[in-house]
């Protein structure tokens, strides 16, 4: 049985692996819309919001670069959600052959 899981979670991370390098550029933080006058909605313009090595950055995106900037937060997110599916994939199969090789 463990030898079965462990060969499927070889199949599992080389997805992982292939998707992660079909990324192109990737960026944290979150886009919002922020306007000059918020009372009356006007003068809107759009900021991203990120922290990278510990430091807090916000910056001005131009309406013309939104969506490329909305394309690489999204690609970020992605990745780090597959990052976190190969470590616990990589752990579970640490484990596994663990117990295997003690048997």
């Amino acid at each position: 049985m463990n030898a079965r899981r462990l060969k499927k979670i070889e199949k599992e991370i080389a997805v992982i692996k292939a998707r992660i390098a079909k990324i192109g550029v990737v960026r944290p933080g979150s886009l919002t819309r922020q306007y000059k006058d918020p009372r009356n909605r006007r003068g809107a313009y759009y900021q991203i919001s990120y922290t990278h090595r510990m430091k807090s950055k916000t910056e001005y995106v131009r309406s013309s670069l939104l969506e490329g900037i909305r394309q690489q937060t999204r690609d970020y997110k992605e990745l780090k959600r597959m990052i976190a599916k190969w470590v616990a994939l990589g752990i579970e199969y640490s484990r596994l052959s663990m117990q295997q090789r003690s048997r």
